[in-house]
């Protein structure tokens, strides 16, 4: 089956698909880099089990900072669906733009329908998407809730993300176990008193279950 031309703009628009423009990869110079970084710190890369650490590492960075893009599908809310839809305990991972170490944890997302509703998968690769970069978690909250924000146009959005960061457990004040809790609010969420609690009672349950 072929489209028309306006068939296919208007699938386009309910379903725009979100990319990441990213400058191309270099593995190989990656690689020297890696060797380079880690003799500098006085590590032996010289072993048998070492020797290929490098190339394991400008990997693993490689893909810890691949965003993937996705299609951002929505369907008409034909119902006329007016109460919370969330979407709890979403697995993140990035890394901290200060120190380049992870950051893992949870995110917790809830938006008050209008016109449309989104597919739920798309939460979760909308988390990953803004997760997967250098990263501050202010931020990463801040861009989740702004992409649903500007997308969907909802009476409300609501994004709560929890993590431990490995740059304050791993190293420094050795904070083992401490984890940061960052919210962004926008419409009914922040302005309505009983929807803002019922959001944030809803993100406290899932907390105290995982």
């Amino acid at each position: 089956m072929t489209h028309s031309g306006s068939n296919v703009s208007a699938v386009t628009q309910l379903r725009p698909r979100i990319t990441h423009r990213q400058d191309p990869v270099d593995l190989a110079a990656a690689e020297q880099a890696a060797a380079s970084f880690l003799t500098a710190l006085g590590v032996d890369i010289s072993g048998e089990a070492t020797a290929d650490t490098p190339r394991r590492m400008a990997s693993a960075y490689a893909e810890m900072l691949a965003v993937p893009s996705f299609d951002m599908t929505t369907f008409p809310n034909d119902q006329d669906y007016d109460e919370l839809v969330m979407v709890e305990a979403i697995p993140v991972r990035s890394l901290c733009e200060h120190h380049m170490l992870p950051f893992t944890g949870t995110a917790h997302i809830g938006y008050l329908p209008a016109d449309r509703i989104l597919g739920l998968s798309k939460f979760a690769r909308l988390a990953a998407f803004y997760a997967s970069r250098p990263q501050t978690q202010e931020r990463l909250t801040k861009q989740i809730a702004d992409e649903l924000w500007q997308r969907l146009e909802p009476h409300g959005v609501g994004v709560v993300v929890v993590a431990e960061h490995a740059c304050m457990s791993q190293r420094g004040a050795l904070a083992h176990g401490a984890r940061t809790v960052t919210s962004a609010l926008y419409g009914g969420l922040r302005d309505n008193q009983a929807l803002r609690g019922e959001f944030l009672a809803l993100t406290r349950a899932a907390r105290e279950r995982s």
